[in-house]
């Protein structure tokens, strides 16, 4: 059994955050007793601070806006996936204090799509252009050879994406928003952005939708995933990604594989009905 350690998650604001109750389903499943998983309110300017405060008990911290990129500066070392954006959600403390960030959102995503089916597709669509994008253009690029599309909202955005897209090697066309109810007929739509910027789009989906992948978790469905799974497509969800990405976090800060992805999830959906 692995010695007691602590793990949190930082960010702000960080009150909504579910990681703790993933993580800490994880650790009774895992018998994982004396282990600890909490949240802090930690934002860019107080980051270092807090990495001055660690102690040799830490196994490793889950990381979500705005440190993911903030954060870099203060590792030793981080993974290619988590260099190909730029952006570390978790980071993991070795035996003697070395600090290494990785990216789980990435393969978060391919594991999600995977559990529903969906290991190929021809071509995407991304509905949205901030940092969530672009792990979603890092995960298309390991499922997708064709065209992915990306909607934006404003000419930053597109060169932005642009700049990603050279980045990762993928195959990219920008488009307008205004043309968003295009993307619905792609055979994978994954939307990037915060809640109700698609509420308008639920009533463009096509009779026969493909696939949605919509990164929200709460509030949930969405009005875009609900219209599109009464139309008989497939849906991921938020919560898919958040459970997955947080599987491998789990896997990676105690050395214990597989992590209890059913366990945690199970946990996930008890506390999105209390909310």
């Amino acid at each position: 059994m692995a010695a007691p350690r602590r793990a949190a998650v930082l960010g702000s604001p960080i009150t909504h955050s579910l990681s703790p109750v993933l993580h800490r389903a994880a650790y009774r499943e895992l018998g994982l007793t004396g282990w600890t998983y909490d949240r802090f309110e930690v934002d860019e300017e107080g980051l270092p601070g807090f990495f001055r405060t660690l102690g040799p008990g830490w196994a490793g911290l889950s990381l979500t806006m705005p440190l993911k990129r903030a954060v870099i500066p203060l590792l030793d070392e981080i993974s290619d996936t988590a260099a190909s954006v730029d952006a570390v959600n978790t980071v993991v403390f070795s035996e003697d204090g070395r600090t290494t960030g990785d990216n789980t959102d990435i393969p978060g995503m391919v594991a999600a799509l995977r559990e529903h089916g969906i290991d190929r597709t021809e071509a995407a669509a991304i509905l949205g252009a901030g940092a969530t994008a672009s792990s979603a253009l890092a995960a298309l690029a390991r499922i997708c050879p064709g065209e992915i599309t990306v909607y934006v909202r404003s000419g930053a955005r597109a060169a932005e994406i642009r700049r990603w897209a050279e980045r990762l090697g993928v195959a990219v066309r920008v488009a307008d928003w205004a043309d968003a109810g295009q993307a619905l007929r792609a055979p994978l739509v994954i939307s990037t952005t915060p809640a109700g910027v698609t509420d308008a789009l639920a009533r463009s989906v096509p009779e026969r939708p493909a696939a949605l992948f919509d990164v929200l978790y709460d509030p949930w469905p969405t009005a875009l995933a609900a219209r599109w799974s009464a139309h008989g497509g497939a849906v991921v969800s938020g919560l898919d990604l958040l459970v997955h990405q947080a599987v491998l976090q789990v896997e990676q800060m105690t050395g214990l594989a597989p992590a209890p992805l059913d366990a945690m999830r199970k946990a996930g959906e008890r506390a999105l009905a209390d909310r």
